[in-house]
């Protein structure tokens, strides 16, 4: 309770504490984004073999604390002093204390953009419901947002919970009313599922997945259907940003399918902060209101 309110009152702690505390979160999304995929297709193996009545397989049971982390190559266990967010990638020098080969830049740079992007939560919103909500928030939406980039799926493990903990929130009406909430869910699955359906009639090929319907949906409930237009808009936008961007400095192959779920999150989360702003800019240069 002390530490409450030295972070209510200082605001310089209460900022400081939050980087730190993203960055320690950060730490633990490297460990969720790696091995959750990992964990699913074992389920779903698991589930086939039992379906097919083939014998079980003896594959290492994993989960987000087992086995511990060690290098892939060498198989070294990461002690505690190596598995300080940043600062240990910096004193190895990013590489293996064992085997001396190159650990991922990946590691500590989503380490910092979640300190990061943690801090500018802290900063927007202050010491407040709002700001402890809108963390857990921007956690999972950069978890969701790699595992997509990497294996093209957002998990409904992740996606669900957390859509229901946007109506939970605002059964409170922390970000928008109850009504708005259950509306913006709604409104975001269909949406994105009546633009899919009209896309396969019409190319006889999938545009998005499931999971994209389900992460607008998601921030319908956080948000509230109001502002699903612009999270629409600014998804659209930011992917043809990215895309064009890959594909003039990377080479990337525009033939390559790139995930929608990423653009959705960075959208989702500048509305989260700056959706009011947006709007009323919008109008005014409309002329509306």
């Amino acid at each position: 309770m002390q530490l409450i309110g030295v972070l209510q009152e200082n605001a310089v702690f209460f900022l400081t504490f939050t980087f730190i505390l993203g960055l320690a979160i950060g730490s633990f999304l490297n460990v969720v984004i790696y091995r959750l995929p990992q964990i699913l297709e074992q389920g779903w193996k698991s589930e086939c073999r039992e379906l097919l009545e083939l014998d079980a397989a003896k594959d290492e049971k994993l989960s987000l604390s087992t086995p511990s982390s060690a290098c892939p190559s060498c198989g070294h266990k990461i002690r505690a002093w190596e598995n300080i967010p940043v600062i240990s990638y910096l004193f190895l020098r990013g590489k293996c204390s064992a085997c001396g080969i190159d650990i991922s830049l990946r590691y500590p740079v989503i380490e910092f953009v979640t300190g990061l992007l943690s801090f500018v939560i802290a900063w927007h919103f202050g010491f407040t419901l709002e700001a402890f909500g809108a963390l857990l928030l921007t956690w999972a939406l950069i978890a969701l947002s790699m595992i997509d980039f990497d294996h093209q799926i957002l998990p409904d493990n992740m996606t669900l919970p957390v859509l229901w903990l946007g109506l939970l929130f605002n059964l409170g009406s922390v970000y928008t009313d109850i009504h708005s909430a259950v509306i913006g869910a709604i409104a975001g699955y269909l949406s994105l599922w009546t633009v899919f359906w009209m896309f396969k009639l019409l190319t006889g090929k999938e545009g998005m997945g499931y999971g994209d319907f389900k992460l607008l949906a998601l921030f319908g409930a956080w948000l509230g259907w109001q502002f699903l237009p612009q999270i629409i808009l600014l998804s659209s936008l930011v992917g043809a940003i990215i895309g064009i961007s890959m594909i003039i400095f990377r080479g990337r192959d525009r033939n390559i399918p790139i995930p929608f779920g990423p653009y959705l999150a960075i959208a989702g989360w500048i509305s989260l902060l700056f959706g009011e702003e947006i709007n009323q800019s919008y109008f005014q240069l409309a002329g509306i209101g």
